[in-house]
């Protein structure tokens, strides 16, 4: 994807207090949002540098290459900015179909219905098989 000016580029977005922003994953093909993460400057970094997202992972303490344990990585096509240089959006190839940890194509499976947070997506694969245990 070519990274020219990686400082300059990097400094122009807004971090929050602990140095992250949020990225918004998005099929590069039909536009369906698949997920929202975390970024670090160096997740942000390496994800242009390697071509698949790499984010932060604010559970784990750590940089986390997406599907180094699923196999469901994301190939970057496109990298932007918002507006307010605030949020970062990735259009991706999502290998496999899977972005949910839940084994659902998104994480956006959770549709309000009368009061009721209902899962209106299917699951595609069992995360024990995905997992090696959940």
């Amino acid at each position: 994807m070519g990274g020219t000016g990686m400082a300059r580029w990097l400094e122009e977005i807004r971090w929050n207090a602990d140095g992250l922003v949020p990225a918004i994953a998005q099929d590069a093909e039909n536009g369906d949002v698949l997920m929202l993460a975390w970024m670090s400057r160096e997740s942000l970094a390496r994800t242009l540098e390697e071509g698949e997202a790499v984010y932060w992972s604010r559970s784990r303490g750590r940089l986390w290459k997406k599907g180094e344990q699923s196999g469901h990585v994301q190939r970057v096509a496109e990298i932007r900015l918002d507006c307010d240089a605030d949020t970062v959006l990735l259009k991706v190839q999502q290998h496999g179909g899977i972005a949910c940890h839940t084994g659902r194509r998104f994480c956006f499976y959770k549709r309000l219905e009368d009061g009721l947070w209902e899962s209106v997506e299917p699951v595609l694969e069992d995360p024990e098989n995905i997992y090696e245990g959940g």
